[in-house]
């Protein structure tokens, strides 16, 4: 977390505990505090208080967006998505499915790109929801969401449109009508803010039937005690956050660069699995001929470089990943990939380290 972030949360676990949906002083005291959140958190989206939805992280709110607006749909229930999209949203898309929900999976070109126009032409009478991810959270290539927005509302202006901001908001402008979209989710701990989580923004007059039914908090759309203190951290991270965009593009993006040619320097077969000027600034996602994975992710965690081999939510997974199948990798090539992340902390000279640890393993195990 971003040390600004603990110190606006830490009064909400001692001083300011009351339970936001209560009417007592300390009550007043929390709601005050959550509705400040709901505030800052909407003015840095473009929205409106309103339409921010706070959730338990992203999960819950690829979940809430997509089984909700297809279980308000009525007769209109089908979901289109992606083939490299979050399990959030996939196996969400699957559980709907098991139910009789029509689903259509768009596929993506070999750079991980999803085509604007093959979402729209996927669109059917009976489709409530399209769910499009910002930016994909292992390979880091960003999607064109305001063309796919656009090419949807053209054709089927009542299908509501959802992408998955979790990945791309650290480093990405983000903006709900710039981007075109009616939903968006984030999570807090991508960009420096405290685990367990998130929101969904909602436009005003998109349909969403609950996912968590009780007592009706947040306009009815999530019932649960509020955790004021998460949103308060949340609110707080996304202004950091904004106000930090550029020095993180600029530092981060050094720190990939010396990275990624320290590699290229003494590993010259690497592959990098994403187009050079379509990619998040924090993400390395590379291939290394002849070195299993697995291997050499044990070697580096070793040194304390943690990396991964696919989604953090696959991690220990037996079969590859989903979305380097769907950029037609075949088992062998998918098994010689690494994802390298870098966050707000990182520094130019952590990604030269990094490149060393990397290559001098490698050299050891070719």
């Amino acid at each position: 977390m971003r040390p600004e972030v603990w110190e606006a949360m830490a009064p909400h676990a001692t001083e300011i505990y009351g339970n936001a949906s209560g009417s007592h002083g300390a009550s007043r005291s929390a709601k005050n505090a959550l509705e400040e959140a709901r505030e800052r958190a909407a003015a840095l989206l473009g929205a409106q208080p309103l339409e921010i939805v706070f959730t338990g992280g992203g999960t819950e709110a690829d979940n809430l967006a997509v089984q909700g607006a297809a279980l308000a749909g009525g007769r209109r229930m089908g979901v289109v998505t992606s083939a490299i999209e979050h399990e959030a949203v996939l196996e969400t898309a699957g559980f709907l499915s098991s139910f009789g929900c029509q689903v259509s999976v768009v596929g993506v070109d070999e750079a991980g790109r999803v085509n604007p126009i093959e979402v729209a032409e996927s669109v059917r009478e009976d489709t409530a929801v399209v769910s499009i991810m910002a930016a994909n959270n292992e390979t880091g290539v960003v999607q064109p969401i305001a063309a796919i927005s656009k090419a949807v509302k053209e054709s089927h202006a009542g299908v509501a449109m959802h992408t998955d901001a979790v990945q791309s908001f650290i480093s990405q402008e983000t903006d709900v009508d710039d981007l075109g979209v009616d939903m968006l989710s984030l999570a807090a701990h991508k960009f420096g803010g405290p685990k367990g989580m998130g929101l969904l923004y909602v436009r005003s007059g998109v349909g969403l039937e609950p996912v968590l039914h009780g007592g009706g908090q947040e306009l009815g759309r999530r019932s649960g005690t509020h955790n004021v203190m998460g949103a308060v951290g949340l609110a707080t991270a996304m202004e950091a956050t904004v106000a930090d965009r550029e020095r993180f593009n600029s530092s981060v993006g050094e720190a990939r660069e010396r990275f990624e040619d320290g590699l290229r320097r003494s590993i010259p077969d690497l592959e990098i699995n994403a187009p050079a000027d379509g990619r998040l600034v924090q993400h390395s996602h590379v291939r290394i001929p002849g070195v299993r994975n697995e291997t050499l992710l044990v070697r580096l965690d070793g040194r304390g470089l943690a990396v991964a081999t696919g989604s953090s939510c696959q991690s220990g997974a037996a079969t590859i990943s989903h979305v380097l199948a769907a950029m037609g990798f075949d088992d062998r090539r998918a098994r010689e990939c690494l994802r390298f992340s870098f966050g707000w902390t990182t520094t130019p000279e952590e990604g030269e380290r990094a490149a060393e640890m990397v290559v001098t393993e490698v050299e050891s195990l070719r």
